[in-house]
């Protein structure tokens, strides 16, 4: 046998070695993610209450969704949880990671407490914060000497949602600017201080730019996240009160599994799917202007 044909074998048997090991991730794929994400699609076209017979009722369900007074309220919830929790999501961490790096005293604690909440089950947290943020007995009153109720009113719940959904992904985002930030030549800043800039303009002028592919990252996976988000609503306030912390993902929820009506439900996780493709096709649009050194 030919040294071609003994090569063209083992390319053979690996590419089938590796088409074998894919193959559970891939079925799992096709069948958790693909085959749902067709049919949920088809279902956004039905009336069904998962008890009667499927009706086709083509864009009924989004034209109802569209004529909904409701629903513009909480796309709007939904639009200013995410964009809060994107903007305090990326600057806080970002300001962490660069004083951590710093190397102050302590700072390895310090990396371990903030990521401890990224961690926790959402149910602890969902329990926590309800006590933190009880009116009576609740520590952030007793602390600020307020009475206000967080959780209960309209102008407090949706900010009170925001601050435990920033705390929870601080840690998480603080971590990757760190191993960004160690990737960065220590020269570049010793060379920014001999030149006489201070910390403020290391940062802006050398940390910033170093770090924007980093921030890019981190602001889209935010975002994604901030605008499915359904836990920490679902535990802390259902969504009220008078639907002020609703958002679009708990509200596909209601729909689907306490209003029966399947096919609204899908309409709307399929106009939630059009706003977040939207808005990633944007950010990746803009990379070259926010992202140092950018190329296609």
């Amino acid at each position: 046998m030919s040294l071609k044909k003994i090569a063209n074998n083992l390319l053979n048997k690996s590419e089938f070695a590796g088409c074998l090991f894919i193959l559970p991730a891939l079925l799992g794929t096709i069948i958790f993610i693909v085959i749902p994400v067709i049919c949920s699609f088809g279902l956004s076209f039905v009336k069904w209450d998962l008890l009667n017979p499927i009706e086709f009722v083509g864009f009924e369900n989004y034209r109802q969704i569209f004529s909904e007074p409701i629903f513009y309220k909480i796309l709007i919830n939904t639009v200013v949880f995410a964009l809060s929790t994107s903007i305090f999501g990326v600057i806080i961490p970002l300001l962490l990671s660069s004083i951590l790096n710093s190397k102050i005293r302590g700072s390895e604690f310090y990396k371990s407490a903030y990521f401890l909440p990224f961690i926790t089950p959402m149910i602890v947290i969902g329990i926590i914060w309800e006590w933190i943020f009880d009116p009576n007995i609740g520590f952030l009153n007793s602390f600020l000497h307020l009475h206000i109720n967080w959780l209960y009113d309209t102008h407090w719940a949706m900010p009170a949602m925001i601050l435990v959904s920033v705390w929870k992904l601080i840690g998480y985002n603080m971590i990757i600017f760190l191993s960004a930030l160690a990737g960065i030549s220590n020269s570049l800043f010793e060379a920014a201080k001999i030149d006489g800039a201070n910390s403020f303009q290391v940062f802006k002028n050398v940390t910033i730019p170093m770090l924007s592919p980093t921030i890019f990252f981190v602001v889209i996976i935010t975002a994604i996240s901030s605008f499915q988000v359904f836990d920490l609503i679902y535990l802390m306030t259902q969504g009220g009160p008078l639907d002020s912390t609703n958002v679009l993902v708990y509200a596909i929820y209601k729909n689907a599994f306490e209003y029966f009506n399947i096919g609204k439900a899908s309409a709307i996780a399929y106009v939630l799917f059009v706003i977040i493709l939207v808005l990633t096709l944007i950010q990746w649009n803009l990379r070259k202007k926010i992202v140092y050194n950018e190329i296609d």
